[in-house]
């Protein structure tokens, strides 16, 4: 499942109106509604404020608006580009100041659809990735150079707690508890121990080439 990496606006100029669009990371169709409610306040003067919105941790949730202009040139096409990319619980409003020139229906839906692809690729994407977390235990002396060995690795360092030893919460990505526990058996000779802590949800940030890392 992915979402957008933050909210933020990007604008596009298309044989002089402007086409303006804002995106938004919401938990569910209220706070959807909350964030188009709030651009048209802010662009109440606009020719149209067109909206899209995919909530849900399915994406079941999937609601558009051409709000004036030729059915299905606004809406859609935006609604398109969140479906496209699979992206969940997101919210894309394009306001829209009319320049004087028609761009007729195949010019809407490119420039509607665009606006919001040029705003997603603006703000980035992340993945939620569902993970195994191990809780590693080490002595003072290890534990240094195991938690630097652990940033280092592609695995996620959740937490770190001090007591009469050192516990590292680790999410596991990319490997299994069994291999990970071996990996740590080597660079410890040994000496730290394993125990599986059920699992964890994390946020990866994919690549322009649509990979996550």
């Amino acid at each position: 499942m992915r979402t957008i990496r933050r909210g933020g606006e990007h604008r596009i100029d298309i044989k002089k109106s402007r086409f303006i669009c804002a995106l938004a990371r919401v938990a569910d169709e209220d706070e959807a509604r909350a964030f188009i409610a709030e651009r048209r306040r802010l662009h109440w003067n606009a020719t149209h404020n067109c909206t899209a919105y995919v909530v849900g941790e399915d994406g079941g949730v999937q609601r558009s608006s051409d709000d004036g202009e030729p059915a299905g040139t606004a809406g859609i096409p935006m609604l398109e580009v969140l479906r496209h990319r699979g992206l969940t619980d997101t919210v894309a409003v394009v306001t829209r100041y009319f320049g004087g020139i028609k761009l007729g229906a195949g010019g809407l839906i490119r420039a509607y659809g665009a606006a919001v692809a040029e705003a997603v690729d603006a703000v980035g994407v992340l993945e939620r990735r569902t993970l195994p977390v191990m809780a590693v235990l080490a002595d003072y002396q290890q534990a240094g150079r195991l938690e630097s060995a652990l940033r280092e690795s592609p695995h996620r360092v959740l937490d770190v707690r001090y007591g009469a030893d050192v516990q590292l919460d680790v999410a596991l990505v990319g490997t299994g508890p069994a291999e990970f526990a071996a990996w740590i058996a080597e660079i410890t000779a040994g000496q730290a121990l394993c125990e599986p802590q059920g699992e964890t949800t994390v946020e990866v940030e994919v690549e322009a080439g649509g990979a996550a890392s």
